[in-house]
């Protein structure tokens, strides 16, 4: 995966002192962690597997699911910093600990260039916890995985999980280039000898067969056209999958894409939360919000024009969020009661916001609806 963003985090919070009558602001710092890279694998020519050592006292922060990515900054001469996305490659049941990252070279792409010209064992890289929700819901099930490209990273982990703690079958259909191009090709001859009863993998190379096509594509997903499906890669090879698959009698909502969008914002800045006074919440359109959040649930005043993420840590409350620009989904959440309107939204299909579901770090009262009581739930990914 290349460049969306995430991070959840912890909060803290203080007066302001510059001599203004408003009220303090709440300051939010990301939590984000130095990382030593351990090992440094070149899988091609224009590939790389960063393995990072995880701190026995961090485990708990760097908990993820298959599919999941990690976000890392990158230094620039430009800006300081920019902040890149990239799938997790290994799976939290490996024998081995470790989180590995795998990224591959784009024509133009600063991160990914910078990343593997720089990063040498025992390079730290600041990185934010594990974010995203292109991750299965059930290992068991059979699933049929699609990758192109780089897409393989987070398919391979979901793999590598699926068949060391899940009972189901699984298909993984991948397109290349050519076989100098194919990314984990040696551990997937491995994995496929290993389960010959679970596990098919069936290669495209475009050298061979030219660019995939929705009715190529069509006759070799039918049989697995009633699983779980998840679909990583360039957008064109995503929609010709798609696509068969749906031709092949596949249901749409079991197909997951992991849609490539590039960030807007500094997941690793500061958020500043304005002060009641500045943020108006004695304004109109101020709601009373009812949050179920991990078990818990919470009474909160939501000023107008404050987002409700914002809202969440700046009262200390651990809320689930990562890229902050709503492109991610990790925030995602339900309107169970009253209405809300969303800044901004990358991630969430019309199915979606018919059942109310909703992005957390762009959700605002809606202001046609003032004073209303809201009551929303969370899922943690």
């Amino acid at each position: 995966m290349a460049e969306p963003a995430a991070a959840p985090t912890s909060s803290a919070s203080g007066p302001r002192d510059d001599g203004s009558d408003r009220a303090a602001d709440a300051v939010v710092r990301p939590r984000s962690r130095k990382l030593r890279v351990a090992q440094v694998v070149r899988e091609t020519a224009d590939a790389h597997s960063f393995v990072f050592e995880l701190p026995a006292e961090d485990g708990e922060m760097f908990r993820y699911r298959p599919g999941q990515f990690l976000t890392l900054r990158i230094p620039s001469e430009r800006t300081g910093s920019v902040a890149r996305c990239y799938s997790i490659a290994s799976s939290p049941h490996d024998a081995e600990p470790g989180l590995t990252v795998t990224v591959k070279r784009t024509v133009g792409g600063y991160g990914s260039n910078w990343l593997c010209d720089n990063v040498r064992v025992g390079s730290e890289i600041e990185v934010l916890a594990p974010a995203g929700v292109f991750t299965p819901a059930d290992l068991d099930a059979d699933l049929f995985l699609a990758a192109g490209g780089s897409g393989i990273t987070p398919v391979l982990s979901i793999l590598r999980s699926a068949l060391a703690v899940g009972s189901g079958r699984v298909a993984v259909l991948y397109a290349n280039r050519d076989e100098s191009s194919v990314i984990f090709a040696a551990e997937l001859r491995a994995l496929s000898a290993a389960h010959p009863e679970r596990l098919s993998v069936l290669h495209w190379l475009e050298s061979v067969q030219g660019v995939p096509s929705a009715a190529q594509l069509t006759a070799l997903v039918a049989p697995y056209a009633g699983r779980e499906a998840f679909v990583c890669g360039p957008a064109p090879y995503m929609d010709a999958v798609s696509a068969a698959l749906k031709a092949a009698g596949a249901d749409p909502g079991r197909i997951h894409l992991e849609v490539y969008t590039s960030m807007e914002g500094d997941p690793f800045a500061e958020i500043v939360v304005p002060g009641p006074a500045a943020a108006g919440e004695d304004s109109d359109g101020t709601v009373h919000v009812l949050v179920e959040l991990d078990g818990d649930t919470h009474q909160l005043t939501w000023p107008a024009g404050v987002r409700l993420v914002d809202l969440l840590l700046s009262k200390g409350i651990d809320a689930p969020y990562s890229c902050r620009d709503g492109v991610c989904g990790a925030c995602q959440a339900q309107v169970l009661k009253g209405r809300v309107r969303m800044e901004s939204n990358d991630v969430l299909g019309d199915d979606d916001l018919a059942e109310g579901y909703v992005l957390g770090c762009q959700s605002v009262p809606d202001p046609e609806d003032p004073g209303k009581d809201v009551h929303v739930r969370f899922y943690r990914a």
